[in-house]
């Protein structure tokens, strides 16, 4: 029966084979194993979130939706006019000229005094700007159409060559009729 001792077969008692590392050992590797398995899930979700993202984005088109609600639409700057200015009659600068009459209002900062001022004591400069400026134009430059580039040509120019400590925002045509012969 030796043959049998050295196999195993022995009779040991009974006892189960003795486990390696204690308590702590055991639950370390049990812990550890669960963080890994959190972390890689973590991962996977992240990667699939950003991908599903990607996929999206690329599939559609960019759409921009513009509110348009009173809080959202631009307001206008409210503006003070100076309505004094004579009215202008002159002729075009056409071969046959035109006769040309002109009422305008210069706009202005709401409550700034010192623009009103000096437009004021101005005026005959800005009568013989405006009876020249419409003087030097063609019928055809003084279509309605024109209206807008006119009205910034007028503001731009009465800032820049007339009026020396203020500066007018708008110019309002009241009145501009082009009458051909």
């Amino acid at each position: 029966m030796a043959d049998d001792d050295e196999l195993g077969f022995g009779d040991d008692g009974g006892a189960a084979p003795a486990k390696k590392g204690g308590k702590v050992g055991g639950i370390f590797t049990g812990m550890l194993k669960w963080i890994l398995i959190g972390v890689g899930a973590v991962i996977l979700i992240v990667v699939v979130v950003f991908v599903t993202i990607r996929l999206v984005q690329n599939n559609t088109t960019a759409t921009t939706v513009i509110p348009l609600g009173e809080s959202y639409t631009a307001q206008r700057e409210i503006l003070d006019w100076y309505q004094s200015l004579s009215t202008i009659r002159t002729s075009t600068a056409d071969e046959i000229p035109a006769s040309v009459i002109v009422s305008i209002a210069l706009g202005y900062k709401q409550g700034d005094r010192a623009t009103s001022t000096e437009i004021s004591l101005r005026m005959v400069e800005l009568s013989a700007f405006l009876r020249h400026y419409f003087a030097g134009k063609t019928a055809a430059e003084l279509r309605p159409q024109n209206e807008e580039r006119l009205k910034i040509e007028i503001r731009n120019a009465i800032n820049d060559e007339i009026l020396s400590s203020s500066k007018i925002r708008d110019v309002a045509l009241l009145q501009l009729d082009v009458i051909e012969q």
